[in-house]
């Protein structure tokens, strides 16, 4: 009796932590060449949904989404604009509110452009590293709030590239350009 008694506490201490990693990280394959140089293809990484349980995202987070379009993908990209933001692409440089962004953390300069948008209550501006080949709001406009499910937290796999996310606190840049 004690030993059944032992395997079945084992077992419910088990589903617990099952549950409670499921609630609150995730693997994610980086399946895409989006996120280079950041993150390269074949990569897998481990994000975490209890992040934004208690701040909202940044500038400069690289998150787990959900797109605004209907795909059975999850997508990873980098936050650039938040809510009320104003954004604009043009001339190879990301305005965000008019200053321009330093992003040394970018495969090239994009090539694109985008109108100058404001960004509305719960909407963000997401853009992958590879700015030219990324399918991100550049393309497809901005990202609702409810579509975000994770950040970026560490790569794990390949044991050569192990370590934290490249997330950017492009929040600080701004600050300081506009004092």
């Amino acid at each position: 009796m004690k030993i059944l008694r032992d395997v079945l506490i084992t077992l419910a201490i088990a589903l617990v932590i099952f549950f409670a990693l499921r609630a609150t990280v995730q693997p994610y394959k980086i399946f895409e060449t989006c996120m280079e140089p950041s993150f390269y293809e074949g990569e897998w990484l481990m994000a975490s949904k209890a992040t934004y349980w208690f701040h909202e995202p940044e500038r400069g987070d690289v998150i787990i989404l959900d797109p605004p379009f209907d795909t059975e993908k999850v997508y990873i990209k980098r936050i650039i604009a938040l809510p009320g933001d104003t954004v604009e692409v043009k001339d190879g440089l990301v305005y965000i509110n008019g200053i321009v962004l330093e992003e040394p953390y970018i495969l090239e300069a994009p090539t694109y452009i985008f109108p100058l948008t404001e960004l509305g209550e719960d909407e963000y501006f997401v853009l992958g590293d590879n700015r030219n080949v990324a399918n991100d709001s550049s393309r497809w406009g901005t990202l609702p709030r409810e579509n975000i499910i994770a950040k970026a937290w560490f790569v794990y796999w390949p044991i050569s590239e192990w370590g934290g996310a490249d997330n950017y606190p492009l929040g600080d840049q701004l600050e300081t350009a506009s004092e």
